[in-house]
């Protein structure tokens, strides 16, 4: 083992109460507690001890996608011991993993509607086929669910959080509403089927754009569900609601103001909006891991830099709700489908779906897992519900009461075979 890698075991066994062991190519090793580990680290490359050097956790990481580094045990627990010790926060400090971070945003911004439509078909255009083996089954719902009270499965959590997301816009029937990267349409088959509505589907992802439309089809309601292949920049026409859920945090530092002008410019002066977005507390840097690896282009905003955005449009905030904590239960439900399923996801494509896809995947979501779980992350999901102009008393209630008020108990969820189950 090099002396500065020791420095640096030493550095995380002291600042962690998990036990973790670190094997090194030389046959030495180093352990912080003399009791079982409950991971344990694998340096099969002298490199990735130079990597780690250089980069920090990102070199650790990048090591471990490359097969240089295998982990044992907890991969859950590895992210806590990250998270406790601070070794997974070397992006703010490390300056070559700065310039690294500043060259991937210059490169890959979404100034360009072209540039913005290759970042999105990185990672939503990987075919519905790979999304169905680990999401709901019922939805494909790819962003947080609402783990209220009693909720059992991930299928719940979903259908109560579109539900939740129709009663706080105040959906109503034969309204025209717009949902801004609508994904596989789960919000929006919800909307119409359950509130009467008649919706468009905005997406900019080729591969979704062609299954949606092939869903909407299936489902006999093509005069109900228009699916428009197009950016948010490009702009209409006006609806009597504007929801979005899971795009702000994909628009990039250089184009919050224009995704939440875009909403304005898509809503009913009047009208009622959602923005269901990851934001963090305070203004710092995106993680490099999350937008080289897994979203490119993608740049989380604060809090107050979304607000201060939506003043900027003519948005009143209306309401706000955090829900980091059922991101937590969310991901986690989509970790085990994901390993349950990798066999079968393996088995669409090879070639794409390999090791190295399975390990940046496997880090992604049991990450971001414990990201959203930890009691000091900065990192948040937040539900913003605005008007365009400000509300009056008729135009929304005065409480929270008709979110819980006789609310319709969601449709039964019809529970999958082994064989069939996401």
């Amino acid at each position: 083992m090099h002396a500065s890698m020791r420095k640096v075991a030493a550095a995380i066994g002291a600042r962690t109460d998990l036990c973790f062991r670190f094997e090194f190519p030389d046959g030495t090793a180093y352990q912080n507690r003399e009791e079982s580990p409950v991971v344990t680290v694998g340096f099969r490359a002298a490199r990735a001890q130079w990597n780690v050097l250089a980069f920090g956790h990102i070199g650790f990481l990048e090591s471990y996608f490359a097969g240089d580094i295998d982990v044992a045990g907890s991969l859950p627990a590895a992210f806590r011991i990250a998270s406790s010790s601070g070794f997974d926060g070397g992006t703010l400090r490390n300056p070559l993993l700065m310039v690294r971070n500043r060259w991937h945003e210059f490169r890959f911004s979404n100034r360009t509607i072209a540039q913005a439509k290759a970042n999105a078909r990185f990672h939503y255009g990987l075919g519905a086929d790979f999304y169905r083996l680990w999401l709901d089954a019922r939805l494909l719902m790819y962003t947080c669910g609402y783990w209220k009270e009693g909720t059992r499965t991930v299928e719940e959590a979903q259908v109560n959080k579109v539900e939740h997301v129709c009663r706080k816009v105040r959906l109503r029937p034969g309204e025209e509403v717009i949902d801004i990267g609508t994904g596989f349409g789960g919000f929006m088959f919800h909307a119409v089927e359950r509130h009467g509505i008649r919706g468009t589907a905005l997406n900019t992802t080729t591969e979704q754009c062609d299954w949606l439309r092939d869903e909407v089809a299936r489902r006999g309601l093509a005069g109900r569900i228009a699916v428009r292949e197009a950016d948010f920049r490009e702009v209409d026409r006006q609806y009597d609601k504007v929801v979005s859920i899971g795009v702000l945090e994909h628009a990039g530092r250089d184009q919050l103001r224009a995704v939440v002008q875009a909403h304005a410019d898509f809503l009913k002066p009047g009208g009622l909006g959602m923005l269901h977005f990851i934001g963090h507390v305070g203004v710092r840097d995106t993680e490099f891991f999350i937008r080289k690896h897994v979203f490119p282009g993608g740049w989380i905003p604060s809090l107050a830099q979304t607000i201060a955005a939506m003043e900027d449009a003519g948005l009143e905030v209306v309401d706000i709700e955090n829900l980091r904590r059922h991101y937590a239960l969310t991901l986690d439900a989509w970790g085990e489908r994901f390993d349950r399923n990798w066999e079968r996801i393996h088995a669409l494509d090879p070639a794409r779906f390999d090791e190295r896809f399975r390990r940046v995947w496997r880090t992604y979501l049991y990450g971001c897992a414990e990201m959203f779980r930890s009691p000091r992350g900065q990192t948040h999901l937040f539900q913003i519900v605005f008007s365009k102009g400000n509300v009056t008393g008729r135009g929304y209630p005065m409480s929270r009461a008709f979110l819980y008020a006789d609310a319709a108990a969601p449709a039964p969820v019809r529970e999958l075979p082994a064989a069939e189950t996401a």
